[in-house]
């Protein structure tokens, strides 16, 4: 196990150092750039934007621009926004809770209704209740987040008045209930994407399950088809789900980033596209970093716990 987890670790670094450099060529090379925001209210003075790109370091060499900043990242300066000069990660820990918050309420949510109807579905395969989760999988994949995020808005917040249109709590309340209320709408939104894909995934995995030589020797010895499917399906098919977990990670951030900026969210998504349209670099590149940590460490943790449920999986090294 412990070369296998070595193995992990020097994969994860060595793609990191790709994402980062990747990742601080494309922002650097796009047009603009954050001295086209200083220059913008026309007051400034040539010597002026040379004065402030001489203070942030932009007149350099991009290369050397990037060792400066490589160099500060892992000695745990990640740097100081362009836009509140505040640091980095003091503004990620600001919006770290809401997206957080956001992730885990809406994956608990598709789990749980995704593995019920996967495990029905399967159970139950080729019945009306099967065709109907079927279409509906293929529906839920196709509506684009943002407008099934704008549908909500317009239904249950403009049209019923069941939902609030946004934010994470009314000013002036933040009581539980009050920004459980506000939750409700994002995580509906965020979570049906999730829904599908766990649902046909635990469709899969149990068919997968309920073919093999066990489960049939299991059933020709007497045993309760209830008992055969908590006990031998179940258990079993729930083993690949752990990869997919890991693995829906990115799926999730890149949901919360268009759900975040429908319903006004202050999370992780809404202050990466504000950063990008002012051209804010450090806050993100810091971001970026962060997201594939994150990405990493979930791929990281399911080949881990993957590892521990099948030893073979470990010992192969793969």
């Amino acid at each position: 196990m412990s070369s296998f987890l070595l193995q992990r670790l020097m994969q994860a670094l060595l793609l990191l150092l790709i994402v980062s450099m990747i990742g601080f060529a494309i922002l650097h090379l796009a047009p603009g750039g954050p001295m086209s925001q200083f220059a913008a209210g026309g007051d400034m003075t040539q010597a002026d934007l040379d004065r402030i790109a001489e203070q942030l370091g932009l007149n350099r060499p991009l290369p050397v621009q990037y060792a400066e900043w490589l160099w500060r990242m892992l000695s745990g300066d990640w740097g100081v926004s362009y836009r509140d000069q505040q640091p980095v990660l003091h503004i990620i820990a600001g919006h770290l809770g809401p997206t957080l918050e956001l992730m885990l309420t809406s994956t608990l949510l598709a789990m749980l209704i995704g593995a019920w109807i996967g495990i029905i579905g399967a159970v139950k395969r080729y019945s009306i209740f099967d065709s109907m989760a079927t279409i509906g999988t293929m529906i839920a994949l196709s509506i684009p987040t943002f407008w099934f995020g704008l549908v909500v808005i317009y239904v249950f917040s403009v049209g019923l008045g069941w939902l609030p249109s946004g934010n994470r709590f009314t000013i002036g309340d933040g009581s539980f209930l009050n920004r459980l209320h506000h939750l409700v709408g994002p995580c509906i939104v965020l979570a049906l994407v999730s829904t599908a894909v766990w649902s046909r995934y635990m469709r899969s995995s149990m068919l997968d399950v309920i073919n093999q030589d066990f489960v049939r020797t299991a059933r020709a010895k007497g045993v309760p088809e209830r008992r055969i499917l908590m006990t031998h399906v179940l258990r079993n098919a729930l083993l690949p789900m752990i990869t997919i977990t890991g693995l829906h990670v990115p799926s999730l951030l890149s949901g919360a980033l268009v759900t975040e900026t429908v319903f006004t969210w202050p999370g992780m998504g809404r202050l990466f596209l504000d950063s990008i349209s002012y051209r804010d670099y450090p806050v993100v590149m810091g971001i970026l970093m962060f997201t594939a940590v994150m990405v990493l460490l979930g791929s990281l943790l399911a080949d881990l716990l993957y590892g521990v449920a099948d030893p073979r999986i470990a010992r192969s090294g793969r």
